[in-house]
């Protein structure tokens, strides 16, 4: 059996320290990341540039009828996944090395932050990341600043309030609100 390389072990959750032997891959996805996203902020570009970039980032073709308004943020691309007639508002950061899946017909509001790496408790290991995926189904709603944290998945045609902070899944036709976000209403 042959072992796992580290994207494939990243992104499974295992630990991965900035001393393995692979790490200088993550670091080289990372450097072209920060180049797309420099590009992509820092100079006008039309609807279908943005996605050509975005799909550069992602290293998957974006679907036309979605929509990405820049500034943008990441930390390695590679790892998202957006469905068709998706929005994403301006100043999103999106940190995919877990995984991030938006799925059809979703809203992402301003300066959301969906973060999919995480650190040891440990202090021993803190240099080292562990990283699970976030899953964004259809229909969905993402309000002005929210945080989505780390393994959370949010239902279908959820609305998730404005600076709202996700550490738990949110069932399907609920709206969450507040610092943990809890339902506060169905829908």
């Amino acid at each position: 059996m042959q072992p796992k390389d580290i994207f494939e072990r990243d992104k499974s959750g295992e630990q991965i320290s900035l001393n393995d032997p692979e790490y200088y891959k993550i670091k080289d996805v990372i450097i072209e990341a920060q180049r797309i996203t420099a590009e992509l902020n820092n100079s006008y570009h039309d609807e279908e540039e943005v996605r050509k970039l975005f799909s550069q980032l992602t290293g998957v073709d974006v679907d036309e009828t979605s929509w990405l308004l820049p500034p943008f943020y990441t930390d390695f691309g590679k790892n998202i996944r957006v469905g068709k007639n998706v929005f994403i508002n301006h100043a999103c950061t999106f940190m995919d090395r877990g995984g991030i899946t938006i799925e059809d017909d979703v809203l992402v509001g301003p300066k959301v932050n969906l973060i999919t790496t995480n650190h040891p408790m440990d202090p021993s290991e803190r240099q080292s990341t562990i990283s699970t995926p976030i899953l964004i189904k259809k229909n969905a709603w993402i309000g002005v600043g929210a945080m989505i944290m780390p393994g959370v998945t949010i239902g279908e045609n959820s609305v998730v309030s404005a600076a709202a902070l996700v550490t738990k899944d949110v069932p399907s036709n609920t709206v969450v609100a507040g610092i943990p976000a809890k339902v506060i209403k169905n829908i």
